[in-house]
């Protein structure tokens, strides 16, 4: 039952304190419509704290890197040639054009195509063309590109504006135990990244960053990816009335969803699970190169990990993907899906990962398109019934403390929301 009276719930606008914005159970629609709040977000969230910028295996080489976005601002992440990992601003230091525009590469530097100021890949300002015009007024070691401050985990490479950020692993906290077991899907390889797709929604940034633990709306909304997969698939993931399907909120914004108990830790078989039928051909190709418990191990781990674990406030780890945000406006967001695999492992097993992937998650998946239709009725929704709150309060009747802290439900509860919503009061209330 509600904790407050529905009735007297006033709407307020982003003049209003943080706390009236998100209370225990509800928060007001206008977060996911109010411009000036947008604004505030990106200055205190994406611009304060650690940020998910990629995976070390799209930046595996020296001189290799990507391009992407912290809120609105365009960086660079780049490997230098001791291997050292850098996040840059994409702005040149003259008259600040963007230095690279494509989404990823090889590179021995970074030239502005505007007047070719040209930057080194640890961001050091290296030559400009006539510099005679410069002499006794610019000193090339004042003028590198702006270097964010950069940690990673377990392959995760963040990056933060803020210099003075908490450390990463303080940041995690719990979140990290649950990042090593996602990790074990690679069966014994490191993880690598497949390949991506990206779309935009009409809808605020929150709206999905709710969705990846709210496994409320999954037999619901996924209902015709449900009647398109095999019956085992099917069951494995019916975790509506499963007790063992909990969601945790991990303290920072973070939280993870169990939907598959029995994968939650990959290395853990007692042998008595079959082995779908649907990959019969995988078992028969693998088994004729390798011995009986390592093809098994690689099956086992086809759909990924047993859970979706949440980042606040860019990143997911979901089951077999990276689900990855960018606010665009406070009405559109950017969604990328990046698909992962074992590196140096078998081609088939790779393969049929990214079929997987393309069926749920693809631009024709079964998945995705759904999530994102309802998304956009969440976002239309919210401008009306101004006196009506956005709830969060499934769950709260059975959630409990573990003794590590966590506040556990179970998996169709709101919990993670919740969590998400605890930290954004937080942040938005720090000056």
């Amino acid at each position: 039952m509600c904790s407050h009276d529905t009735d007297t719930y006033q709407p307020v606008t982003f003049t209003a304190r943080p706390e009236r914005l998100v209370q225990d159970d509800r928060v007001d629609g206008s977060m996911y419509h109010d411009p000036a709040l947008f604004e505030t977000e990106l200055e205190r969230i994406f611009y304060k704290t650690w940020i998910w910028v990629a995976h070390e295996s799209e930046i595996r080489n020296p001189g290799d890197f990507k391009t992407t976005k912290i809120g609105r601002q365009p960086v660079i992440v780049v490997r230098d040639k001791a291997g050292k990992i850098h996040v840059l601003e994409n702005r040149c230091r003259h008259r600040g054009a963007t230095l690279c525009e494509k989404s990823k590469g090889n590179a021995t530097g970074f030239t502005c195509p505007y007047h070719s100021w040209s930057y080194a890949l640890d961001g050091k300002l290296r030559a400009l063309p006539y510099p005679d015009g410069y002499e006794d007024i610019l000193d090339k070691s004042e003028l590198p590109l702006r270097s964010l401050r950069v940690d990673s985990y377990a392959g995760m490479v963040f990056a933060s504006f803020n210099q003075d950020v908490e450390p990463l692993s303080d940041f995690l906290g719990e979140a990290k135990r649950w990042i090593d077991l996602f990790m074990k899907q690679g069966a014994g390889y490191p993880i690598k990244t497949q390949g991506e797709h990206k779309f935009t929604f009409h809808g605020n940034w929150k709206i999905q960053l709710e969705n990846t633990t709210d496994g409320y709306h999954f037999p619901i909304v996924h209902k015709s990816w449900m009647s398109s997969v095999d019956e085992e698939t099917s069951e494995m993931l019916s975790f509506m009335t499963d007790e063992k399907a909990v969601t945790h909120a991990l303290g920072n914004g973070h939280s993870v969803m169990v939907m598959v108990p029995e994968h939650v830790d990959l290395d853990q078989d007692d042998g008595t699970e079959p082995l779908q039928e649907r990959f019969a051909h995988i078992t028969e190709a693998l088994s004729k190169e390798m011995p009986p418990e390592q093809v098994r191990r690689i099956v086992r781990s086809l759909h990924g990990a047993g859970f979706n674990l949440n980042l606040f406030p860019n990143v997911a780890m979901s089951m077999a993907f990276f689900r990855v945000l960018h606010p665009v406006s406070v009405t559109e967001t950017e969604i990328r899906h990046v698909a992962l695999g074992m590196e140096g492992g078998p081609e088939i097993a790779n393969r049929e990962r990214l079929r997987i992937h393309e069926h749920f998650q693809g631009p024709f998946g079964f998945g995705s398109p759904d999530d994102a239709e309802a998304w956009e009725r969440v976002q239309r929704g919210s401008y009306a019934g101004k006196n009506v709150p956005i709830l969060v309060n499934r769950g709260l009747n059975r959630e409990i403390v573990a003794d590590n802290g966590d506040k556990v439900s179970h998996a169709t509860d709101e919990g993670g929301m919740r969590e998400a919503y605890r930290t954004w009061k937080r942040m938005m209330s720090d000056e």
